[in-house]
């Protein structure tokens, strides 16, 4: 934890330095994109897209799951996902998933989760993982890019998502991150498979 405490204690230097892109901050924020991925530690969002704060709108849950949209029981995630797209009105959603993704693997192998029930009931908002995408390959890239598009299919069925999407106010992306070599790999609906960016 020091080095995490010697940087909080230096960062208001580097502010200092940056006033003319702080200060703006202050007023408010008006972010581009909501950035949905893992909580997994190594997926860095604004290292990934080199954005800077104020541009990225981050919703971070275990194994990137947006779960099913339901008014009569909201969720933090819809809340973060409604209040992105109504009230910030971002223009593009990203779903970035990842390889080695720990929740993707556990629903692919069909782990044993009773010694973690609250992360097993998580895991079952997801949409099951299609048939064919457990591997030997710790990347589980297969199962993982599935699973992504499950997730933007799942933003479709919030209102807010599908009007904005089908007006052309919105954009929705499906990503793909390699953990060990730093690759971003995007859809590309014309050819259905995830291509370099």
């Amino acid at each position: 934890m020091q080095h995490l405490f010697d940087h909080a204690r230096l960062f208001q230097d580097q502010v200092a330095r940056q006033r003319d892109h702080f200060d703006p901050l202050a007023a408010g924020q008006s972010p581009q994109v909501l950035f949905l991925t893992c909580s997994d530690s190594r997926v860095i969002p604004s290292l990934i897209t080199g954005a800077r704060p104020g541009e990225l709108f981050e919703l971070r849950t275990a194994g990137n799951i947006v779960p099913r949209h339901d008014r009569s029981h909201p969720a933090g995630e819809t809340a973060t996902i409604e209040y992105a797209v109504e009230v910030l009105g971002v223009s593009d959603i990203v779903v970035c998933g990842h390889s080695h993704c720990g929740a993707v693997g556990a629903m692919s192998r069909g782990d044993d989760l009773s010694a973690v029930p609250a992360v097993r009931s998580w895991l079952e908002h997801a949409t099951p993982l299609p048939g064919e995408t457990a591997s030997d390959d710790p990347r589980l890239a297969g199962a993982v890019q599935a699973h992504v598009l499950d997730q933007l299919g799942r933003l479709l069925e919030y209102p807010c998502v599908a009007a904005r999407a089908g007006d052309g106010r919105l954009n929705l992306h499906g990503w793909f991150y390699e953990v060990d070599t730093g690759t971003v790999l995007a859809h590309r609906a014309h050819a259905d498979e995830f291509l370099p960016l």
